[in-house]
């Protein structure tokens, strides 16, 4: 699509059904716009898909923020890149025509990082989120209302990049919002399992049939 709203290098995979969400995909650092369609068919085969590539280079690999160090945020550089994936999503939502208050965002790593941030920010925007191996992307001075939003987030007991403690939390931050977390453990570090698709899927699926709509 050329549309000059969508600034992101993305690929965009319309819905099977009428009903079915618009899963957000946002890959990890290296990672690109093709890298997570195949975990999103799984999660939820007949979602729509839209996967925006990251525009930050560090060392040639994409990322959807500037770090300063492994596990150091450029926090002005993240409030940016937030403001403009948001607004993205929006645009995108006009010009493929889904509905946008049933969005869910899945991220892996740095992807996970930015929709953290994405639901402290624009607590409105997303209906959901799978966050797989996050950390806390930064505290805000008030916190948002996420009530009652569904946010499934998965950790490796010996993840070596964002150990245990940041996932915790994470969650801890997101349950003083009021979003209803379940935190899935793995025993490994930080790549992701089949296990941990699976419960994703499972937790996906549940919440669907709970006619997943954005709380107000």
């Amino acid at each position: 699509m050329s549309d000059t709203s969508l600034t992101f290098t993305h690929r965009f995979v319309p819905a099977q059904t009428a009903t079915a969400p618009t899963l957000l995909l946002l890959h990890g650092t290296g990672g690109d716009e093709h890298d997570l369609l195949k975990l999103g068919h799984a999660l939820a085969p007949r979602a729509a898909l839209l996967s925006p590539r990251g525009q930050v280079l560090e060392h040639g690999m994409p990322r959807f923020f500037r770090r300063l160090a492994e596990g150091i945020f450029d926090l002005a550089d993240l409030r940016q890149r937030t403001d403009e994936l948001a607004t993205f999503v929006t645009a995108a939502s006009d010009v493929y025509q889904f509905d946008s208050q049933r969005i869910i965002a899945v991220g892996y790593s740095n992807g996970a990082n930015i929709a953290a941030s994405l639901l402290l920010r624009y607590p409105t925007l997303l209906a959901g989120a799978v966050l797989l191996h996050a950390m806390v992307p930064f505290i805000p001075e008030t916190l948002p209302e996420l009530q009652g939003v569904p946010i499934f987030l998965s950790a490796g007991r010996h993840d070596t990049l964002i150990p245990p403690q940041q996932t915790e939390q994470l969650a801890r931050l997101l349950e003083q919002a009021h979003a209803s977390v379940q935190l899935h453990w793995e025993p490994g570090g930080h790549a992701l399992t089949p296990s941990e698709v699976q419960a994703a899927t499972l937790w996906l699926t549940d919440i669907q049939a709970g006619h997943l709509t954005q709380t107000t």
